[in-house]
């Protein structure tokens, strides 16, 4: 049994019509013809009655059409699956992640994508909210990992995959360490490393104005890991979100008036099209169980 013999039956069947249904196969009609008799033969019953040029479905042939059918659906499922596994291995999903997001757990979805997509490639790249924009502006990215700010609601698609407050590190030991939460105000004068590269750096500024409080910054740093390398060692305290603490031994404690958070979206550009392993990319986040 052929998979060309059985598209000949089924077209035979809809058509009730052996040129009609060459025609729709693209082949001659002897050669239809003779498919459909040498698959008679191997089933040992006709499948048509030939009335000149009109057909009819036989009893038995009534009987296969069904299972003909289900035979032919499930070979066009196994050879869009396999084109759709080619495709996915073509081109490598290229992904913006902002400097400041928690790479561990981000890594657990990539994890994830991974082991369902064994031959996908993956490309990751850090920069800053600006640059991730302008990346995905020129194409130089497929989609970024970012956090939802008010400018990028216009020109870009976002998918939400988590909220994460943002929390004080503290190095083992700070006097500030034996309470449950922290205000603002309780920061003032306080020895303060200044995470240059957080995209809420303005608003904690304003927000520091408005309540009259002055933090002395002791260290500046744009990198992720000084930044939390210098708290441990004592330098001062940082802002920073609760799921981008990584380094062991840094006390957290909630920021609370003001409690201050940020959404973790993926930003793609608004409708341009996924290539076939991005939108794979896109199914994987919408289904992960992403924490919070």
């Amino acid at each position: 049994m052929e998979m060309h013999q059985i598209r000949y039956v089924i077209a035979a069947a809809d058509h009730l019509n052996f040129t009609r249904a060459a025609a729709s196969c693209d082949v001659s009609q002897p050669a239809l013809t003779k498919g459909i008799k040498a698959l008679e033969r191997e089933l040992g019953s006709p499948l048509f009655h030939r009335e000149g040029r009109r057909i009819l479905v036989s009893e038995f042939g009534r009987s296969m059409l069904p299972h003909l059918r289900q035979i032919a659906a499930e070979a066009e499922a196994a050879r869009l699956l396999a084109q759709n596994f080619r495709l996915l291995q073509d081109v490598p999903v290229r992904i913006g992640v902002l400097a400041s997001i928690g790479h561990v757990r981000f890594g657990r979805f990539l994890r994830a994508f991974g082991a369902a997509h064994e031959g996908v490639e993956l490309a990751v790249t850090e920069g800053k909210e600006a640059e991730l924009r302008q990346a995905l502006r020129d194409d130089e990215i497929d989609v970024a990992v970012t956090a939802r700010l008010a400018e990028t609601e216009d020109a870009f698609a976002l998918l939400p995959l988590y909220s994460e407050r943002y929390v004080v590190i503290l190095p083992p030991n700070h006097p500030l360490g034996d309470r449950d939460a922290l205000s603002l105000s309780a920061l003032g004068g306080v020895a303060y490393v200044d995470r240059l590269a957080c995209e809420m750096r303005t608003l904690v500024a304003e927000t520091c104005a408005e309540q009259g409080v002055e933090l002395y910054a002791r260290f500046r740093s744009e990198r992720e890991e000084w930044v939390q390398a210098m708290v441990l060692a004592g330098l001062g305290f940082a802002f920073m979100p609760e799921y981008s603490v990584t380094l062991p031994g840094l006390v957290q404690r909630p920021l609370v008036e003001p409690s201050l958070s940020r959404e973790i979206c993926i930003a793609s550009v608004r409708g341009r099209p996924f290539p076939p392993p991005v939108a794979a990319l896109m199914r994987t986040a919408r289904s992960f169980a992403w924490p919070g």
